[in-house]
């Protein structure tokens, strides 16, 4: 045996060296009976299709698609902010007196009017020194009308002896003439100047009297006085330690419990009427300029869209933020909805204007190379719409083609989009199965309501 009959055969199934004829390899073998077999069954379903009853494939004569009228509306040059909420009215409670708290009148959450009754605190002795003291205020109005009584009583007898007192002044005088005349003798006389001594000191002891019960009077005026004074000091040391509403809200979380000390400096609890809230932003300077009063500003949901209420800027502050570089403002805002609180952290946007444009929906772009399309239904022309015959019975002619054309876009609010130019106010669009649409293709008009209508319909 010779070294050529050593060597290996080739590992690739390359033919030997010798003269024998180069055999084909085996995949190249398997390929080509594969593409004969699908050759001839391509051919099979092509021949048997007919027979078999199966309706041949047909392409559709216009795609499904939902047509709109572009409409114009108003664009908002608008900018968003975030902001704070601040209620115009709001209150920490807090006990005036140091001391255990008696009772609880009110849970969280629950809406109370002006002056009604948080929380107690210890007011057993107080509510006694307050009956203490309206008894004092009875028994000094008693002494006073018994004064007064007497007053009256001694005011009416000195009416009497000043009558008293003329009728005895008359009497010596008509007495005084008779003498002279020698017609009455002095005894009678010196009688009728006793009576008339005596009505007078009457007269005068009842003056006395009456000055005595008028100092009586004013005594008991002032011990009254005094009494209503104690009464008034220990009712408001009572309601001292009762804790109210200073006006009607909502109640916050109450943070003590019954039978807990309290001081003066204990928050127990709070306040909140949130039907009026004012928003704090910061403007940047570059705004300034477009800044005023009267300027509406919207507060939207969580999901940027939705506007939660509607107000005006009511404050700009003359100074700016020296920190930041912004200008602070206030806009005010009805919560009627009772969807909004105190201190909550809010999206805000200031619409500085607004002016009528042309808006299409988003959906019924089209973006190719870098340049913004809409499809415009028109009027096709014979060579671009499908014969009447391609048309299946029962579907109304096709008449439209979809046209691209290409516009210039603003900016995008609410799923919509303004159109700069391009389109005018009452063409009508395709806002949907555009990504079936060249230009130029028949289209078929659909309800926008209707279900999808399969492959190809206006839900692609």
């Amino acid at each position: 045996m010779t070294s050529q009959d050593l060597s290996p055969p080739d590992a690739l199934g390359a033919a030997p060296a010798s003269g024998a004829p180069r055999r084909a390899p085996r995949w190249l073998i398997v390929g080509s009976a594969g593409i004969v077999l699908l050759g001839g069954a391509f051919v099979g379903w092509r021949l048997l299709a007919p027979r078999l009853g199966g309706p041949p494939m047909q392409m559709p004569p216009g795609v499904p698609v939902t047509l709109d009228t572009v409409q114009t509306g108003p664009v908002q040059d608008r900018s968003e902010f975030i902001g704070s909420l601040d209620a115009q009215a709001g209150a920490t409670l807090q006990p005036e007196v140091s001391g255990r708290v008696a009772a609880i009148y009110v849970s969280a959450g629950d809406r109370v009017t002006a002056g009604t009754p948080i929380l107690v605190v210890n007011p057993d002795r107080t509510q006694a020194e307050v009956n203490a003291a309206a008894a004092s205020v009875s028994v000094a109005q008693s002494a006073r009308a018994s004064a007064a009584a007497q007053l009256r009583s001694l005011q009416a007898r000195r009416a009497e002896l000043e009558a008293n007192l003329a009728l005895a002044q008359e009497e010596y005088d008509r007495s005084r003439y008779l003498f002279e005349q020698g017609a009455l003798s002095q005894q009678t006389l010196d009688i009728d100047a006793r009576d008339l001594d005596v009505a007078r000191a009457a007269l005068a002891s009842a003056q006395q009297e009456i000055a005595a019960a008028q100092a009586n009077l004013t005594q008991a005026d002032a011990s009254l006085g005094q009494a209503q004074a104690n009464r008034d000091a220990a009712q408001q040391s009572l309601e001292a330690r009762v804790v109210v509403a200073p006006f009607d809200g909502i109640i916050g979380d109450i943070t003590v419990k019954l039978g807990e000390y309290v001081s003066p400096s204990t928050v127990v609890t709070t306040v909140t009427e949130n039907a009026r809230l004012e928003l704090d932003l910061e403007v940047p300077l570059a705004d300034r300029d477009r800044l005023a009063l009267g300027l509406p500003v919207e507060l939207l949901a969580s999901d940027g869209v939705e506007v939660v209420a509607r107000g005006s800027i009511t404050f700009i502050s003359p100074q700016a933020n020296a920190s930041s570089q912004t200008i602070p403002i206030k806009a005010g805002f009805t919560n009627a909805a009772g969807r909004l609180r105190d201190a909550e952290r809010v999206d805000a946007r200031i619409i500085w204007s607004q002016q009528p444009r042309v808006l299409v929906p988003t959906s019924a772009i089209t973006r190719l190379g870098g340049q913004t399309f809409v499809y415009v239904a028109e009027s096709g022309s014979a060579e671009e719409l499908p014969p009447p015959e391609a048309v299946p019975p029962g579907m109304p002619p096709i008449t439209q083609v979809a046209r691209l054309r290409p516009v210039q876009l603003g900016d995008i609010q609410d799923h919509t989009y303004a159109v700069l130019t391009g389109l005018e106010p009452g063409e009508t669009i395709v806002t949907s199965g555009i990504l079936n649409l060249q230009d130029g293709t028949p289209i078929i008009p659909q309800d926008p309501n209707a279900a999808p209508t399969g492959p190809g319909g206006a839900d692609q």
